[in-house]
């Protein structure tokens, strides 16, 4: 037993001398390293897993444009006494008009209840009790009279709000007619209906529902929790509208964004390229009505002080589906409408695309200074697009940036070849995604340690640890995931040099509309919760600094000694010191980080720490912010210009030291 406890104490004592003869880790607070960009952190926004329709557009028909593959898919045509025929899905123009789908009711002497049409939502209509609800439709009334009843449903088909109203217009002419009303209860899974009653005979087309607490209260706009998640984070810049949805499956389903502008009913839908994706995540009801157009995009980077980063289409469809391209003697119009979107963006009201963009609100300019050609395109192919994409844009405009794409993969036949080819071109910036397992995360800590300060940027597009395999439905937005992007960003941030730009992907996801995981941040029709990955790029983005600090142990960076990673950053504009430390092992560390070069710094830090035990540990609708930044004060000796920092098991760790002029 004696043995027992010496051996125990010698081990102690060896453990705790190891600890205290560790080399403090030493910040050259004097001799910043580099410039970090302000666009340093963003985020990615793409319409998949419902991100726009039935996601941060706030619209609540499903289909109410009637443009669907089946015209009545989302509607069901509510009888009792009414007859076949007295519905009737019409087309005006055929496939020239952006939208010839509407529907003719015919009435005669019929009561409430006998006749109407119930809508079933994006996976339900979630309803606010106390909410006052926007509803719109474009009309005709051919004959008669009729009245309108307008209805809430709840799960039991229960009215839990309603109003009517009475339509005045005969004729040829369509108007839009509106009138609102407040909800009575609380719904997730709501319905909505219309009862139709009198006589005659009366066309509908956009049948619109919206909530009025929408972002900044517009009629029509987007969902405010969801951007209010966004906005808290105070993204550098904000990537839209994808995403392979910018490709399409073929060239005819590619995003263009003309066709995203002007009044909403003139904004021709689209299928979804992620309705026919995956056979295990089958999505027939998913399209894109484009109502968050570009407008909607460049307004809501306006809203959140971010810069706008738009993605056009190159000439190439998805390689993984169709891999169409455009021959290169027709590819002028798609350089066009790069072109004419930096025309939209900046130009001067007397200018055509400029002239749009005023006339839909916006005279001033959005102020663009970048976008991407192409999305994970790769080969040859690309390459000779881009450059012509790249000839035209800068033979107009030389201080524009562009994006270049370097593939699916961060290794590879294909990403060696772009990147070499790219880096020949001078490319503005590369477009590097990784969606690994989170052991290539902590494995690539030091990745652009060796990157030339010189060359190319790098913008990290997308990233997300995939705690199963790419692709795969069992992929959790869990702890050891995101601990692992934390480490990983701090070699981001050290070599801020090289990389301007980063951003987890995908952004939003509905719990029962998604395709893909893992996302960022999760929601059903009426909450919305950010994982430990949104808190992890968060803490990055309200932490980031002007410039780099050298961070070093034994005069090497931190990235993997003793399982921990590290980066430091100086905030000129608060004169504060911010250091960024993950332990990802399952023990305490304590280590001293020496502030050399500091004048005086205050005794009183601010610390953040996300921490959780279990790997596995997630947030949920219920449990919101179990793994949530938890804010404290850590003490600093001031005389010495030190601080001692406990490291607590899988933590990731920022702390704050303002420093005295």
């Amino acid at each position: 037993m004696k043995h027992v406890i010496k051996t125990i104490a010698l081990a102690l004592a060896t453990s705790l001398f190891a600890n205290a003869q560790t080399t403090p880790i030493k910040v050259n607070v004097a001799q910043p390293v580099s410039e970090i960009q302000p666009t340093m952190w963003g985020v990615v926004f793409e319409d998949i897993n419902m991100g726009a329709d039935g996601g941060i557009y706030a619209e609540l028909i499903k289909n109410r444009s009637f443009e669907f593959n089946k015209p009545l898919m989302g509607w069901k045509i509510e009888r009792k006494k009414a007859k076949e025929g007295d519905v009737l899905v019409q087309n005006r123009l055929g496939s020239q008009n952006s939208n010839p789908h509407y529907i003719t009711v015919n009435l005669d002497n019929t009561p409430k209840g006998d006749l109407g049409l119930t809508n079933e939502g994006f996976k339900g209509i979630g309803v606010k009790k106390g909410l006052r609800y926007d509803f719109s439709v474009l009309m005709r009334k051919q004959s008669g009279n009729v009245v309108f009843h307008i209805e809430l449903l709840n799960a039991k088909n229960e009215v839990i709000g309603s109003t009517s109203l009475t339509p005045a217009n005969v004729g040829n002419e369509w108007t839009k007619q509106e009138i609102s009303f407040n909800a009575t209860d609380t719904e997730q899974k709501g319905k909505f209906r219309i009862w139709f009653e009198g006589t005659g005979i009366v066309d509908l087309d956009m049948i619109s529902l919206f909530p009025s607490d929408t972002w900044k209260g517009r009629k029509g706009g987007m969902r405010a929790d969801m951007i209010q998640l966004l906005a808290d984070m105070k993204p550098g810049f904000v990537r839209f509208p994808g995403g392979c949805i910018v490709e399409g499956f073929d060239l005819n389903n590619r995003y263009q964004w003309k066709k995203t502008l002007g009044p909403i009913e003139d904004r021709q839908l689209i299928i979804n390229r992620w309705n026919v994706e995956f056979a295990h995540r089958p999505a027939p009801d998913y399209f894109q009505t484009f109502g968050l157009g570009f407008f909607e995009y460049f307004q809501l980077c306006d809203d959140i002080g971010a810069e706008p980063l738009p993605i056009l289409n190159c000439g190439m469809a998805c390689q993984f589906n169709t891999a169409e391209v455009v021959p290169l003697d027709q590819l002028q119009p798609y350089i066009d409408d790069a072109l004419d979107l930096i025309e939209f963006a900046n130009g001067d009201v007397s200018t055509k695309w400029g002239k749009v963009r005023a006339d839909m609100g916006h005279p001033a300019p959005f102020n663009l200074k970048m976008m991407g050609v192409g999305n994970e395109n790769w080969g040859p192919q690309y390459v000779e697009r881009l450059k012509m994409f790249t000839k035209a844009i800068k033979a107009k405009y030389p201080n524009f940036k562009l994006v270049n794409s370097s593939g699916t993969d961060p290794d590879g036949g294909r990403f060696d070849y772009l990147n070499g080819e790219l880096r020949a071109m001078k490319a503005d910036f590369i477009d590097e995604h990784y969606y690994r397992r989170p052991e290539w995360f902590l494995q690539n800590a030091g990745r652009y340690d060796s990157y030339d300060r010189n060359g190319s940027k790098v913008f990290a597009g997308e990233y997300a640890a995939q705690s199963d395999h790419t692709v795969s439905v069992d992929n959790r937005n869990n702890w050891i995931c995101a601990l692992s992007e934390a480490a990983f960003l701090t070699g981001l941030e050290r070599n801020a040099a090289v990389v301007n730009m980063a951003s987890y992907a995908p952004l939003f996801a509905h719990a029962e509309g998604w395709q893909w995981t893992p996302d960022m941040i999760w929601v059903d029709n009426l909450r919305s919760y950010g994982t430990p990955n949104y808190y992890v790029q968060k803490l990055y983005s309200l932490n980031k600094g002007t410039n780099v600090l050298s961070m070093l142990q034994d005069g090497k960076p931190l990235i993997g000694q003793d399982s921990l990673y590290a980066s430091a950053s100086w905030d000129k504009a608060t004169n504060e010191i911010i250091l960024k430390i993950a332990n990802v092992s399952d023990k305490a560390v304590t280590r001293d980080v020496a502030l050399d070069g500091a004048k005086k710094v205050e005794a009183v830090g601010k610390l953040f720490v996300l921490q959780n035990n279990n790997p596995t540990a997630v947030n949920s609708f219920e449990n919101a912010t179990n793994i949530a930044p938890v804010e404290s004060t850590i003490a600093v000796n001031a005389k010495a210009k030190k601080v001692s920092v406990a490291l607590a098991p899988k933590s990731f760790n920022v702390i704050r030291i303002k420093t005295v002029k």
